[in-house]
C-alpha cells in the first residue's frame, strides 16, 4: 500500500475522531472524552502528514530539496508545539477568550499564505498552465482568490477581537459614517475582482483583494461593541474553519476540508444560537453591524443600598433557596473555588443552591460552565437561563457575582436601551438580590444597570474572591 493511501486512511480516521470529539464536547458528562478524541485525531493527522512528506521527499530523486522540506516540517512542528504548550500552561481562564481569538488569526494568516503559494506555484510552472484543463485551472484560481479573502478577513478580524478582549483598545464600536455601505462596497469589489481573476489572473488583483479583505476584517470587528464580543469570537471561529477548508482544497488535503467544514458549520450554528439568546440578527453578525454604542444614561435611579459580608451570611443562613448568577467578574477575581465552597456549605445546611448561566456570560461561549466545572461544582445544579428564569420569582436570595449586562432589567423594560430585547436573567424578581461588584461602574456593554437601585437589591463591594471568603467566615459563626 502506498504512503498516500495510508495517509488517506489515517485522515479518514482522524476526521471521524474529530466528529466524535464535537459530539463529546456537547455534554458535561462526555466532555473529557471528547477532548481526548480530538487530541488523538490531531496526533494521527500530524503523524500521517509527516510520513507523507517524508515519502514524497525521499522517493523523488529529482527533488533535491526533499531533506530541506523534512527539516523545515520538523522545525515548524517543534516550534508550534513548544509555543502551544507554553501558552496553555500559563494562560488563565480570564485570558482564554483573547488567546482563542489570537489563535484564529493564525489560521487566517495560514490560509492567506497557502493561497498566495497556490498562485505562485502555478505561475512558476508554465507547463502546468499549458497542459491543465481550462475549467480546472479556473476552479483553482477561484479557490486561491476565495481562500485568500476569507483568510485575510479572519486574520485582521481576529487581531481586533484579541485587542478588544485584552483591553488593548477600547471595546466601544467604531461608528464610521456609512459603515454598512463600506462593507457592501468591499464585497462588491471582491465579487468583481474574483470574476476578473478567474478569467485572466493578474498579481495586482491578488494584492488588491488581500488589502481589501484585511481592511474589511478589521472594520467588521471594530464596528462591534464589547458586549457582543462572545458572539464575535464564535463567528471568527467559524471564519477560521472556512479558511482552513479553503486551504484544504488548495493543498488537496481531504482532512483539512472536512475539519474546516466541521469547525465552520459548528461555529456558525453556535453563533446563531447565541444571537437568539441576545435577540440579535444572525445576518447582522456576519455584516459586523450590530454593535450599537451605548448613549450616556443621565437617569436618576435613586440611591443604592450596601450590605456587608455578615449581613449576606445571615440572609443565606435563613434562606431555603439560593441562585448564583456568575459573570466575567467572577473569572477576573478567580472566585470560582470559594463560590464552590460556599455552595457546598449551604447545601450541607439544607439550602437549595443552583446556578443560573446566561448563554453569553463571560467573554466566551461556555466560559462560566468551564470555571464552575474546574471548581468541581456538580453539573446537575448548573442550569441555563431558560431552565431557571421562571424559578427566580420564588427564590429567596440571588447572588449576582461579577455579572452586569446579563441581569440588566433595561433589556426587558426599556425599549430605548441599547440592549433592549436581549433575554436576561430576571434576578430582580427574587426576594433579595446581592450584587458583588468592585464599583458602580457600567458593564462591558457600557449600559447603566437599574438593578443596582432596586428596593430588593443590595451591593457588596470589593474583590469577589475576598468577599465570598468573608461570607464563608461569617457563615461559620451562624448556627445551622
Amino acid at each position: 500500500m502506498s504512503a498516500s493511501s495510508i495517509a488517506t486512511a489515517a485522515y479518514i480516521v482522524a476526521a471521524l475522531l474529530f466528529i466524535l470529539s464535537l459530539a463529546g464536547l456537547s455534554k458535561h458528562e462526555t466532555a473529557r472524552r471528547g477532548v481526548w478524541f480530538g487530541i488523538v485525531g490531531m496526533g494521527i493527522a500530524l503523524v500521517a502528514t509527516f510520513a507523507l512528506v517524508v515519502d514524497l521527499a525521499t522517493s523523488d530523486a529529482i527533488n533535491a530539496g526533499g531533506s530541506v522540506s523534512i527539516v523545515l516540517l520538523v522545525v515548524a512542528v517543534v516550534i508550534g508545539a513548544s509555543i502551544g504548550l507554553w501558552r496553555a500552561r500559563i494562560v488563565e481562564m480570564t485570558g482564554m477568550p483573547e488567546l482563542i481569538a489570537l489563535l484564529h488569526s493564525f489560521v487566517g494568516l495560514a490560509a492567506v499564505l497557502v493561497g498566495w503559494n497556490g498562485y505562485l506555484e502555478v505561475e512558476r510552472h508554465p507547463v502546468i498552465r499549458f497542459f491543465a484543463d481550462d475549467s480546472l485551472l479556473r476552479i483553482h484560481h477561484a479557490e486561491v482568490f476565495i481562500g485568500i479573502f476569507i483568510g485575510a478577513v479572519t486574520f485582521t478580524g481576529s487581531i481586533v477581537a484579541f485587542l478588544k478582549l485584552s483591553a488593548r483598545i477600547k471595546s466601544a464600536p467604531l461608528m464610521l459614517p456609512g459603515k454598512n455601505l463600506i462593507n457592501i462596497g468591499a464585497l462588491v469589489l471582491f465579487a468583481v475582482l474574483t470574476i476578473a481573476f478567474v478569467s485572466h489572473p493578474q498579481a495586482w488583483e491578488l494584492v488588491a483583494v488581500t488589502a481589501i479583505a484585511l481592511a474589511l476584517g478589521w472594520h467588521l470587528v471594530a464596528s462591534i461593541g464589547g458586549g457582543d464580543m462572545p458572539v464575535v469570537v464564535s463567528m471568527l471561529n467559524s471564519y477560521s474553519g472556512w479558511a482552513a477548508a479553503a486551504s484544504g482544497f488548495l493543498l488537496n488535503n481531504d482532512l483539512l476540508i472536512v475539519t474546516g467544514a466541521l469547525v465552520g458549520s459548528s461555529g456558525a450554528y453556535l453563533s446563531y444560537i447565541m444571537c437568539q439568546a441576545m435577540n440579535r440578527s444572525f445576518l447582522s453578525v456576519i455584516a459586523g453591524g450590530f454593535g450599537i454604542e451605548a448613549k450616556t444614561d443621565d437617569t436618576d435611579y435613586g440611591d443604592h443600598r450596601e450590605i456587608d459580608a455578615e449581613g449576606v451570611a445571615d440572609l443565606l443562613a435563613g434562606a431555603s433557596s439560593v441562585v448564583i448568577t456568575p459573570g466575567y467578574g467572577m473569572a477576573v477575581a478567580q472566585a470560582q473555588y470559594p463560590v464552590a465552597d460556599l455552595t457546598r456549605r449551604l447545601r450541607e445546611r439544607g439550602v437549595d443552591v443552583r446556578f443560573g448561566i446566561h448563554p453569553v456570560a463571560g467573554r466566551l461561549p461556555g466560559h462560566m460552565n468551564v470555571l464552575l466545572a474546574e471548581a468541581k461544582v456538580p453539573y446537575d445544579i448548573v442550569l441555563e437561563m431558560d431552565e431557571i428564569n421562571d424559578d427566580l420569582a420564588s427564590t429567596d436570595v440571588v447572588l449576582v457575582i461579577g455579572a452586569n449586562d446579563t441581569v440588566n432589567p433595561s433589556a426587558a423594560e426599556d425599549p430605548t436601551s441599547p440592549i433592549a430585547g436581549m433575554p436576561v436573567l430576571r434576578v430582580w424578581e427574587a426576594k433579595n438580590v446581592i450584587v458583588f461588584k468592585r464599583s458602580m461602574a457600567a458593564g462591558y456593554a457600557g449600559v447603566q444597570n437599574p438593578l443596582f437601585y432596586r428596593d430588593n437589591t443590595q451591593m457588596l463591594f470589593g474583590d469577589a474572591k475576598d468577599r465570598v471568603g468573608d461570607i464563608l467566615t461569617a457563615l461559620a459563626r451562624v448556627p445551622a
